[in-house]
């Protein structure tokens, strides 16, 4: 698209034109103490007290002059005081009826309904003017087009060609409300701006930018890049507008070179374009390093600059840090060490960094943001909802339920929904089901977090059940959800009539996480040439998650080899992930072959793969202690394992058989045996009985939550260790929930 250069020799007669219709300047029309009035009336609403400059102006019982009252029709729109704009409209139709036909103050009038919002009356007002010009026309355009209603905002631009010709400002109001499904209409109006030889007005150019990121129009970035490149002045807008569309697209590496552009012109930035930059940052990128030191030096920008005593701008790149796998430590110290006054959004912010890494801090940060003076709204509530669900217990749940029960907040689905998944998480399924019912008006986040609990606690059944009763639509992750609680459940055939009825009965097309479920779900009934012939026959790469799964089943069925393959897939998908040669090393002790699984630990070595230490957490005393596999972290490990050796004794007698063939070395039997008895879930449980009086409450269910999933050995010294200590144990691994109690566990040795 070759762009010419705009010459606006015909703009300036068409300013001239439409200004034939505007008052001549106030002094030749007004009197001395109207004149004087008007200045103080001016003032005051510049200085935005505009209440004042109306008691000043209703004071004043003289017929007052058309410049007062478009001067306060403008200032109306400044600060969007509807109310008083149309009590202020009223008095002008009763003390000066004459003023109310005048062109000027109208146009004044109607850009005031517009600013405000009152489209309806603003077009009433409109249709009934007997003269407009193009400011009238030009008005009502950006009106629509700032409340995004583009079919009206179009459809008035293309009855304005008749009678006038738009200006710049028209042609940037209609362009800019372009969105998707109006990219032709958009097109069309570019090509109306080359013919009238506006395309490369400042304010057209940077329209026709917006309008080629938002409307859809296929290669539009190169159509916006080639609009930025032949516009003969830039401003700040301009350039932000052009990184917005790269960053809209994807291309981030090209919007920061963009504003190294920008910065190394000596182009001014603003907070608009630190905010789009940081906003851009995600970790889960191939070039995340980069991005990470692009970063820092934007945050060096913004503290040589001051932008970074910005609430906005600070909260971004906190968030920025965040996004790019920066420690929260260091996310919290930049929120410390930053000068300026935290809002609830920033708080709000923080709280979010740590919900999901370090639970216990996010609400310990809510309790300081009372402190602050600040209240929380309903957003803050649900984010700390989600801190709540990484806990061990549903009490904190509870607590922050009782408070958005006294703020009248239980009406909304979006906490109501967060509290499903945050008491689902800490193991209470009754009380999730308990808030759905209560939901009046579900959407289908409701219907899917509380299928999904279902799926978490193994009922399966009842997530059918539940999906049977639904009455909106079901989206894809609806299910994601079923598909997942008929693997954990064992329900094979039920999964694969979820996964025919998800495409014929309502046309979603399965995507990579459908897939993961349905290898997942014939991995573990032992399907394997059935998993493996859909992965085969997948549209799509499988992904990590895909390969994981099969890895799993095959070392429960000792498919060596296809485990092998697997494996190599994920490594060249995540070599940094343990996962892979863990199960892999897994295997080959399982099978015997212990050279083999030492060359898989020299290879993690080699190239410097760590694994996921086993951790598990246990509330105690309102305290949650932390334990890793061996206990070597934890101040009582001594009496722990003195007692926990004496409980195992006693569950040997029952028929606890260690599961050896599981250690990971080709180690002595006792020595194998040891290593299986100091496992983290083990530690924990055992810290919960001596410590038993500091329970909530005595014979309460002991929760354990776990990061990694539980081990067979661990599961069966679940099961005897429930049946032998007369307790309920509820086990949270990576993958669900389970509960241990009579000897048996919820999974039925299903997971």
């Amino acid at each position: 698209m070759m762009l010419r250069p705009a010459t606006c020799s015909w703009f300036i007669s068409l300013r001239r034109f439409g200004s034939t219709n505007l008052p001549p300047p106030p002094e030749s029309l007004t009197t001395p103490e109207s004149h004087s009035l008007l200045n103080r009336v001016r003032l005051l609403a510049t200085c935005g007290r505009l209440d004042q400059a109306l008691s000043l102006f209703y004071a004043n019982g003289e017929t007052h002059c058309d410049q007062i009252y478009a001067s306060l029709f403008h200032e109306c729109a400044r600060h969007g005081s509807l109310r008083e704009g149309v009590s202020l409209h009223h008095y002008m139709v009763g003390h000066s009826p004459t003023t109310q036909h005048n062109l000027y103050v109208t146009n004044h009038l109607l850009n005031m309904y517009c600013k405000c919002g009152y489209l309806d009356y603003a077009h009433q007002l409109f249709d009934k003017m007997p003269e407009r010009n193009l400011i009238s026309w030009t008005a009502l355009i950006s009106g629509y087009a700032q409340c995004g209603l583009t079919d009206n905002c179009c459809r008035l631009f293309t009855r304005m060609l008749s009678e006038f010709r738009p200006n710049e400002f028209a042609f940037a109001s209609v362009l800019t409300s372009c969105v998707e499904g109006y990219g032709q209409f958009g097109l069309q109006v570019h090509a109306l701006a080359l013919k009238m030889c506006l395309d490369a007005c400042t304010y057209v150019g940077n329209a026709l930018i917006t309008m080629y990121k938002r409307s859809g129009i296929c290669d539009g970035t190169t159509d916006a890049w080639t609009v930025f490149k032949f516009m003969e002045h830039r401003n700040t807008i301009s350039w932000n507008s052009m990184i917005s569309v790269f960053l809209f697209h994807g291309l981030r590496a090209r919007a920061m070179d963009l504003f190294t552009q920008m910065h190394s012109k000596g182009i001014s930035f603003d907070r608009t374009t630190l905010l789009s930059i940081f906003s851009s940052f995600l970790s889960n990128d191939n070039n995340t390093d980069m991005f990470f030191r692009f970063c820092f030096q934007m945050h060096c920008l913004t503290v040589k600059t001051g932008f970074v005593s910005e609430v906005k701008v600070a909260t971004a790149l906190i968030k920025a840090y965040s996004d790019l796998g920066g420690k929260a430590a260091d996310c919290y110290k930049l929120f410390l060490e930053t000068s300026c006054v935290w809002d609830i959004v920033s708080w709000t912010s923080i709280i979010t960094i740590f919900a999901e890494r370090e639970p216990e801090k996010a609400l310990l940060l809510f309790s300081q943001l009372f402190q602050e003076g600040l209240v929380p709204d309903w957003y803050t509530y649900s984010i700390v909802l989600k801190a709540c669900a990484g806990l061990v217990t549903e009490r904190h749940a509870s607590a922050v339920h009782s408070q958005v029960i006294k703020l009248s907040f239980e009406g909304d689905t979006v906490l109501a929904n967060s509290l499903i998944h945050a008491y689902a998480r800490c193991g209470s399924i009754s009380m999730s089901k308990q808030v759905f019912d209560e939901i009046e008006d579900r959407d289908i986040i409701s219907w899917n977090s509380m299928i999904k609990a279902y799926a978490l606690h193994g009922q399966a059944r009842e997530a059918i059940q539940l999906f049977c009763q639904i009455n909106i639509k079901p989206d894809p992750t609806t299910f994601v959800a079923l598909l997942s609680a008929c693997s954990h459940a064992g329900l094979v055939e039920e999964g694969i009539k979820m996964f025919d009825c998800m495409q014929r009965s309502y046309s979603i097309v399965p995507q990579v996480d459908h897939y993961a479920c349905m290898v997942d779900l014939y991995g573990r009934a032992g399907r394997i040439h059935e998993a493996e012939k859909l992965i085969d026959e997948m549209p799509m790469e499988p992904d990590s998650v895909i390969w994981s799964a099969l890895i799993a089943s095959c070392r429960k069925y000792g498919n060596t080899q296809l485990a092998k393959f697997a494996a190599v897939k994920l490594k060249q998908l995540e070599p940094r992930n343990s996962l892979g040669y863990v199960q892999m090393s897994n295997i080959q002790c399982y099978s015997g072959n212990f050279d083999e699984a030492g060359a898989v630990w020299n290879e993690m070595k080699d190239y410097r793969v760590r694994k996921e230490p086993g951790l598990s957490w246990v509330e105690v005393g309102n305290r949650v202690h932390e334990f890793a596999s061996g206990g070597q972290r934890h101040p009582e490990r001594e009496i722990i394992c003195s007692k926990l050796e004496r409980l195992i004794g006693k569950l040997k007698e029952m028929g606890y058989v260690p599961e050896t063939n599981l250690a990971l070395y080709d180690l002595e039997e006792e020595q194998k045996e040891e290593h299986l008895y100091h496992h983290s879930e083990k530690l924990a449980l055992m810290f919960s009985v001596i410590n038993e009086g500091h329970l909530n409450a005595r014979g309460s269910v002991i929760r354990i939550v776990k990061n990694i999933r539980i081990c067979v050995d661990c599961h069966n010294f679940m099961k005897l260790a429930a049946n032998h200590l007369q307790r309920e144990i509820m086990v949270r691994d990576s993958n669900r929930f389970h509960h241990f109690k009579d000897g048996i566990c919820s999974c039925n040795d299903y997971w």
